[in-house]
């Protein structure tokens, strides 16, 4: 049982971390890099969970989300072509492996129509 604990601790750091980078550089994305900490630390620890929600870094990237409310048109834009990069560079590696393919094709699909459709759009925050 411990093991597993430290292990999601090790994951939500990871997670953490990469989403931290993923919030300032343009081509990472933070969202998935920050819901896997957030998943990570509410296995580990409730007060790790508790710091982790209570961050800034959670607060303006995952907490709409996580509540339902959905994301901003940025986020949502920020995603899709992070993810379309990664994935046609991906598509471009399998050019030996059709079934490969079709399938990177029809995540990547399903990935759009999801963001596009499935995921509330929020008005931007005010500054």
């Amino acid at each position: 049982m411990k093991a597993k604990k430290i292990l999601f601790i090790v994951l939500g750091c990871i997670g953490l971390g990469l989403g931290a980078v993923g919030a300032v550089v343009p081509l990472l994305p933070a969202f998935p890099f920050l819901l896997l900490a957030a998943y990570s630390f509410a296995r580990s620890s409730e007060r790790l969970h508790s710091w982790f929600i209570n961050t800034k870094l959670y607060k303006n990237n995952l907490e709409s989300y996580v509540k339902g409310k959905g994301m901003t048109k940025r986020t949502k834009v920020r995603i899709m072509i992070t993810v379309t990069v990664l994935m046609t560079f991906g598509f471009v590696m399998m050019h030996q492996v059709p079934i490969g393919r079709i399938v990177l094709a029809a995540v990547w699909l399903f990935h759009i129509f999801y963001f596009a459709f499935g995921v509330k759009t929020l008005k931007e925050p005010a500054e």
